[in-house]
């Protein structure tokens, strides 16, 4: 079986985009690939952020992960921090990095520009990230196209390293999924769906929001002034576009069955109700099953400790043979 892994920050509240871009088919390919699923809270600390709120939104994504369907039966998901070796090998890969293939990513060098002073860690994400995937020489990862040059610096690293040290790591091969790969912001239909732009009225479903939240944002959707419900590659309709590939990706239909649903549809009212009634249909299970998990947290430490076991079981062995061949008197 092939392995993938998948990470997700604690940063924000997971929402309806990295739902249906990257939680809906990690579970569905539990049965087809060895997965590891990772809570990368290490990532969350290259930005300014409050440690308790950490905390709790590292639980309640756990929680939530859970609840979609990721089965600690068939996966391995666990949090970042508690196995040490994604610490230890990305100090080993800085060291063979050059900083030039750093300063070159497109997200750093977004970041760096609105700042003022921007921490070490901000630089060396990707080499973290690359550890992250390369500790478990995983085949594949999913990921949305704004984080293919991650997977493909994580691709360079490892040939480098192989290079240097003879062949070692496994190339990942970066996975784009084809259907809603890209949900976007309700308030801003040109703009990623975000968790960090999450808190800002409108923009972004959250996946545990109430029913009424969930229609009082898509009320707020932003269409155009054509009134016309058809997909279309045109910026100017770009938000009634967002509105029904959401709608397509949670009922799996068409373009052509999607856009029948809505034919004898009166204006944008019905479309964004239309909308709003499958999605809270799609998330009310897994806002009961994730308050259930909150509500029991010695067993929700429980489950995050057998998935922490598992990971270390690959990932510290792989970090010794780094060390071995980097020249490091392991075992001491």
């Amino acid at each position: 079986m092939k392995r993938v892994f998948s990470g997700i920050q604690p940063t924000g509240e997971p929402h309806l985009g990295n739902y249906l871009g990257a939680f809906r088919q990690w579970v569905e390919g539990q049965d087809q690939k060895e997965n590891f699923f990772c809570i990368v809270d290490l990532h969350s600390l290259t930005a300014p952020y409050d440690p308790e709120g950490l905390r709790e939104r590292t639980r309640k994504l756990a929680a939530v992960l859970f609840a979609v369907g990721i089965s600690p039966e068939k996966s391995t998901l666990f949090i970042q921090s508690h196995v040490s070796a994604h610490a230890e090998a990305c100090w080993l890969l800085n060291c063979i990095t050059p900083i030039g293939w750093l300063q070159k990513m497109t997200q750093f060098k977004e970041k760096f520009t609105k700042q003022e002073s921007v921490g070490m860690g901000l630089l060396d994400y990707p080499v973290l990230m690359a550890c992250d995937i390369l500790l478990y020489d995983a085949d594949e990862v999913p990921v949305g196209d704004d984080q293919k040059q991650h997977v493909e610096l994580a691709r360079n690293i490892a040939g480098r390293f192989n290079h240097l040290y003879g062949d070692f790591f496994v190339p990942p091969e970066p996975v784009i999924p084809k259907i809603a790969a890209r949900v976007m912001g309700l308030d801003d239909p040109a703009t990623k769906m975000s968790k960090s732009a999450a808190s800002i009225r409108g923009h972004a479903i959250g996946v545990l929001d109430d029913p009424k939240e969930i229609e009082r944002s898509f009320k707020r959707a932003k269409t155009d002034l054509f009134n016309e419900i058809r997909f279309s590659d045109d910026q100017e309709r770009a938000g009634v576009n967002n509105l029904l590939s959401i709608y397509q990706a949670i009922t799996g239909k068409g373009r052509e069955e999607v856009e029948a649903d809505f034919a004898n549809a009166r204006g944008y009212g019905d479309l964004k109700m239309g909308v709003a009634e499958i999605v809270i249909e799609a998330l009310r299970p897994i806002r009961e099953e994730s308050d259930k998990y909150l509500n029991d947290p010695v067993a929700l430490d429980t489950m995050l400790a057998k998935g922490a076991e598992q990971a270390r079981e690959v990932a510290m062995p792989k970090l010794r043979e780094m060390q071995e061949k980097m020249g490091l008197l392991v075992g001491m």
